[in-house]
């Protein structure tokens, strides 16, 4: 029972982590604004980059990224079974898209999920850095970048987390769900930017610059 008990104490403490609205925070005390109803409409660190700036948006992306951390940690932490820092990881991205301090509207979750399975799969912040790198120089979209690189979870999982603790094929599993899910949230960014570039996908796809945002 106790087991129990702390282990939906992990997720609730996941799914609140995830409702805190760093995005919305930052453009409302720093410019005054929705940050969901400016640029791109997504309550992440790129828009706030864009709509708020620089620096404001680079904190929204450590607190994104700080909550995806804490809530897999809370979880391991209060020493549940193993497959609740996996579900906290699910909960704390459904905070974030779905928070219950702004009734549900809220963002993507890219840079929670980014937290949550770096602190799940260590060795994927080695390789996802370096595969973001190589995707941005050739696409200069931080988007289609960031989604991208996500696929090197996967194969973390499955070439480097093979021992029993890690149940190599859950971790995989997890991963591809993660990135088709944070894909499917994209798809209407896609299309807009699609709409705006008059169907031309290299543009869409490959960009001049940063301020080069359809």
């Amino acid at each position: 029972m106790k087991e129990v008990l702390v282990s939906l104490a992990a997720l609730v403490v996941a799914y609140l982590l995830g409702s805190l609205p760093s995005a919305f925070i930052i453009g409302k005390t720093r410019r005054g604004l929705d940050i969901r109803k400016v640029g791109s409409h997504n309550m992440g660190a790129m828009n706030t980059f864009y709509s708020v700036g620089f620096w404001w948006g680079m904190l929204v992306l450590a607190m994104d990224l700080g909550k995806g951390m804490l809530s897999v940690a809370v979880a391991m932490w209060l020493g549940t079974p193993w497959y609740v820092p996996l579900l906290a990881g699910f909960l704390v991205l459904a905070g974030h898209n779905f928070p219950v301090f702004l009734k549900f509207k809220g963002g993507k979750g890219g840079a929670s999920m980014i937290g949550v399975l770096v602190i799940l799969m260590p060795w994927g912040f080695v390789f996802y850095p370096i595969l973001l790198g190589i995707l941005f120089l050739i696409s200069r979209n931080p988007t289609i970048s960031y989604g991208l690189a996500f696929l090197c979870f996967p194969f973390v999982a499955g070439f480097l987390y093979n021992a029993p603790l890690y149940h190599p094929p859950y971790y995989m599993i997890y991963s591809i769900i993660i990135f088709l899910f944070l894909i499917g949230r994209y798809i209407p960014r896609l299309k807009e930017m699609l709409k705006k570039s008059k169907g031309n996908l290299r543009h869409v796809a490959l960009r001049k610059n940063l301020k080069d945002r359809l």
